[in-house]
């Protein structure tokens, strides 16, 4: 997807919005300049990419069930062993979560919301944190999509209908900030 982007060069200039993402930032640097790999997934903090997909033409969002923390949420995830830019591991994800073959970053490339947050222990794995870099994407085939297992399925909804449906409050932060840029692009 163009020009490789580094994690730090998509930091490098973002501002957080208040004290709490602020303070996620802060960690999320420290994170991508320390020495080591910042996706490996054997570090109890890491990197992961999130989207939300939005279809543009109808102010809604695709939100996607997921069964371990029994919530609906955005789509994505961590990064494949080689994989560094982040829009690459939300655009990969995305395309494995949703089926959607059409997904771009919208309306351009830019990180809309950083967010550490906590993941609970498995079976599989100790509790850790995933340092969280949001995106969104749009598609024009809303129609196409199709989860990736009958126990992920997907909802397209209104932004009134996720914010009713989204339990936490860094994804409802997320979904403000998208239904901004729908209202700046005059779709709402």
């Amino acid at each position: 997807m163009g020009v490789p982007r580094t994690t730090a060069e998509l930091l490098a200039g973002y501002q957080a919005a208040d004290d709490i993402e602020a303070a996620d930032l802060a960690m999320i640097r420290d994170l991508t300049a320390a020495p080591g790999d910042p996706w490996s997934r054997s570090m109890p903090l890491h990197l992961t990419a999130s989207a939300l997909i939005v279809q543009p033409r109808t102010a809604r969002v695709l939100l996607r069930w997921h069964e371990r923390l029994a919530s609906w949420l955005q789509i994505g995830g961590h990064g494949d062993p080689g994989e560094t830019d982040p829009v690459d591991v939300v655009l990969r994800e995305g395309q494995e979560e949703s089926g959607l073959r059409d997904l771009r970053p919208w309306p351009g490339a830019e990180l809309r919301h950083v967010v550490v947050v906590s993941v609970p222990a498995s079976d599989r794995e100790p509790a850790h944190h995933h340092a969280d870099l949001r995106f969104v994407l749009a598609t024009e085939t809303p129609d196409a999509a199709h989860p990736e297992r009958p126990t992920a399925p997907l909802r397209w909804l209104t932004m009134p209908e996720a914010h009713d449906l989204v339990v936490e409050d860094n994804l409802r932060e997320t979904l403000s900030r998208v239904e901004r840029l729908f209202v700046r692009a005059d779709v709402i």
